[in-house]
């Protein structure tokens, strides 16, 4: 034990012994943005012993106001391998591991079984429902946020807790993101801190677990809020996220995506759908899936819930590219 960790070793709730469990964890992060920074460098910091980041994003100059992690001479460079490179400055005796990739269901499971836990800082409804679905799968906690203008939210789910799911089952029809609506720096670093400590909490053991809670945060009127979700039961049906590798021959495959956006169909035979037109397919063929896909799983989200609401259940979800839109 250096002298590195000597001021959170002193602390009763770590010791030796805590240390040394943060030091065998790895813990996936799904981006390396706003909320991955602050993320990444407190977990860096506390001397957590693996970490994974996974980004398919580049550094530009519009992220610096709120991405500390990264400095001019990162602008261009792949997100996940500038925030690998600063952490392992700031602390080398650490393994971390950088992919530039977008999260897909494809390598979802593959990247979760690696990991003690999973922390979604993509701040994406696609990605975190993606996560949710095979972080409850496999036991795994997963620690989400969302941050939004001056306020947001975390929460641990999974792992023994109930899914993202059980508690937010309906995604919003109408969504902003920091490009349409703005984020304060401030705001993203307080949520980034609080999942980061959710996370090390976890690692720790320490009692009573975060497990099965929300806590809020408003950073106009500075006020913390939150709540418990440990009784939340499962969603019945679910629409889970695919590739498209594990299309089926009878499938009914709609593609939400416009022409412009998207010329070449996802497969013979699908549907060109706007997403507005969906719930004419309520009734139709009852007995096959319907497949959604869009580019980033969002609108296909928004589509499955009106189906949903309307009775139709077996439905799938596919995201073209993946990852934020």
């Amino acid at each position: 034990m250096t002298d590195r960790y000597t001021r959170q070793t002193t602390l009763t709730e770590i010791g030796v012994a805590g240390q040394t469990r943060l030091a065998a964890a790895t813990v996936l992060v799904v981006g390396a943005g706003g909320l991955g920074s602050s993320v990444l460098q407190i977990l860096a910091g506390a001397g957590v012993g693996g970490i994974i980041i996974v980004d398919h994003d580049h550094v530009d100059i519009s992220n610096l106001h709120r991405q500390p992690l990264y400095n001019m001479a990162d602008i261009g460079a792949p997100k996940a391998e500038a925030a690998r490179d600063a952490l392992l400055r700031a602390n080398p005796d650490i393994v971390v591991a950088a992919q530039s990739e977008r999260l897909t269901p494809v390598n979802a499971a593959a990247l979760i079984d690696k990991a003690s836990i999973v922390i979604d800082a993509a701040d994406n409804f696609a990605v975190t429902y993606m996560l949710s679905d095979r972080c409850l799968a496999a036991g795994k906690p997963l620690i989400s946020a969302s941050v939004l203008g001056l306020s947001g939210y975390v929460g641990a789910y999974c792992g023994g807790a109930p899914s993202y799911r059980a508690v937010f089952p309906d995604v919003p029809e109408v969504a902003g993101s920091c490009a349409s609506i703005g984020v304060l720096g401030s705001a993203v670093a307080v949520l980034g801190g609080l999942q980061a400590h959710l996370a090390l909490h976890l690692l720790l053991d320490c009692r009573p677990s975060v497990l099965g809670r929300v806590v809020s945060f408003d950073g106009l009127t500075l006020q913390f809020g939150g709540f418990s979700f440990a009784d939340c039961p499962e969603p019945e049906h679910i629409a889970p996220f695919i590739g498209l590798a594990d299309l089926a021959p009878d499938d009914i495959v709609i593609d939400l995506r416009g022409v412009a956006e998207a010329p070449v169909l996802p497969r013979p035979g699908a549907r060109r759908m706007a997403p507005d037109a969906v719930n004419s397919l309520a009734a139709a063929h009852p007995g096959g899936r319907i497949v959604l896909c869009c580019r980033s799983g969002q609108r296909a989200l928004r589509a499955a819930g009106r189906l949903q609401a309307m009775g139709r259940h077996n439905l799938a979800l596919v995201a073209l590219e993946g990852g934020p839109s």
